[in-house]
């Protein structure tokens, strides 16, 4: 499996770097009356377990998070950009893992919970793929909300998914 188009490259829905393109630092934290979190807190969530579960992969593991709670860093006010490119950098971390050949081996140490105890280098990369693409698609929701859709490079309608090549 190549884990580029599954992570960055997407091609289901707009890749991750178009969906958060053009978003300023006080679109990302603004938040939308009745969403539980700004497109900021879903990105640090989105960055926080990508480092987490490559951690994992890559032999730097960290403890798991005691609770749901804890894997929703509150990110620093104004630190869109950083936390943006985190979240990019993040991707092709995973998909440098699942680029090395080891996609069948086993977490070592394996997660703590019982369901993900015994996944691999593979199973990671579709685990986080999935998660991500559930949450982009909150991103997209609240962009939409905050009239800061469609970004720059324009999004899969009509027209625009021919002439610009997304």
């Amino acid at each position: 499996m190549d884990p580029r188009p599954l992570l960055i490259d997407t091609l289901p829905f707009l890749s991750p770097r178009n969906a958060l393109d053009g978003l300023t630092p006080v679109l990302a934290e603004r938040r939308v009356p009745g969403a539980p979190h700004a497109i900021g807190d879903i990105v640090a969530h989105l960055a926080f377990w990508q480092h987490g579960f490559a951690g994992r992969c890559d032999g730097t593991p960290g403890p798991m998070p005691p609770s749901a709670a804890t894997g929703w860093p509150a990110p620093e006010p104004g630190a869109w950009d950083g936390l943006r490119q985190r979240f990019l950098d993040g991707l092709e971390r995973v998909v440098a893992l699942g680029a090395a050949g080891d996609q069948g081996r086993r977490l070592d140490p394996p997660i703590e919970i019982p369901p993900l105890a015994d996944i691999t280098v593979g199973d990671v990369i579709v685990h986080v793929a999935s998660h991500n693409a559930y949450h982009l698609g909150q991103v997209v929701l609240l962009r939409q909300m905050l009239g800061a859709w469609p970004p720059p490079a324009g999004s899969y309608t009509g027209v625009q998914c021919a002439s610009s090549g997304v």
